[in-house]
């Protein structure tokens, strides 16, 4: 299914960790990615209904390591908002 690549990972962050226990989660998606694909996708991957879907821009942002100058890459993330009771496993 082509839907299953529009998420690329789940985001394993402090703050996602925080959001995960109110039942959000955070994913990482495709640049082409809408709401109601996202929704169809995580239907697909872990058998959950969305209650809803918000999409941010992640900018780019510059990094310097060891004194050489670099681009961390910017993006999009999705946050998937689940009702009570339903859960998200990430192994």
């Amino acid at each position: 299914m082509i839907t299953l690549k529009l998420i690329k990972n789940p985001r394993i962050t402090e703050k996602a960790s925080f959001h995960a226990e109110h039942n959000v989660y955070t994913f990482d998606v495709t640049d082409s990615a809408n709401k109601t694909e996202i929704k169809k996708a995580i239907l697909a991957m872990y058998k959950v209904h969305p209650v809803k879907v918000n999409i941010l821009k992640v900018k780019e942002k510059r990094v310097t390591s060891r004194g050489l100058a670099g681009v961390k890459s910017g993006g999009k993330k999705a946050l998937v908002y689940l009702k009570e009771g339903d859960k998200i496993e990430f192994v």
